[in-house]
């Protein structure tokens, strides 16, 4: 268990609420795949609005859902290994996977994704296929958003980390 602090005292609470708000995304998405489908073969009708629809609201849901998944802890690891480790052990490998891999990463997917997303949205990009939807800059932006958000979500867990390995700001949750 890492010791909170200021930081993720203040981060945390809105990457809870934003992953609990992404999660009805997955029920839209559910629900559009559905009327997709129920019209594809019931009715012998597709559109090509659905099908980009449901592209988008699973990038959204995967995106914005990355945050929250790093906050809770609920992020794929090597647990046959970690297991085994004892806390201080998990910490330093957390720490210096977040420095070497984690933060660089979303330093590059932001550095790179922000031109992307303003070309789109300079261009009014839309879909390519007849009939597709508008204002294909808006799914481009959730990349860097996503990642923004997944930044603050390292930010508050590499604090917490950091508390627990060399004892700062952990003073106030177990004193008060």
């Amino acid at each position: 268990m890492l010791p909170h602090t200021s930081l993720s005292r203040r981060v945390d609470p809105l990457l809870v609420a934003l992953g609990r708000l992404t999660g009805w995304l997955w029920l839209l998405l559910l629900l559009t795949i559905v009327a997709n489908v129920t019209m594809r073969y019931a009715f012998g009708e597709g559109y090509v609005q659905f099908e980009e629809l449901q592209w988008h609201l699973y990038a959204t849901g995967f995106l914005l859902g990355l945050s929250y998944a790093l906050q809770a802890d609920a992020h794929i690891r090597v647990d046959v290994l970690q297991e085994r480790w004892r806390p201080r052990t998990r910490a330093w490998v957390e720490l210096y996977g977040m420095l070497l891999l984690l933060l660089p990463f979303i330093a590059l997917i932001l550095w790179a994704s922000i031109p992307f997303v303003r070309s789109s949205y300079l261009l009014n990009e839309v879909s390519q296929a007849p009939g597709g939807l508008p204002l294909r800059w808006i799914i481009k932006a959730m990349l860097p958003l996503g990642f923004l958000l997944l930044l603050l979500a390292a930010l508050s867990r590499f604090s917490r980390v950091w508390a627990l390995l060399f004892a700062t700001d952990s003073r106030s949750d177990h004193e008060r």
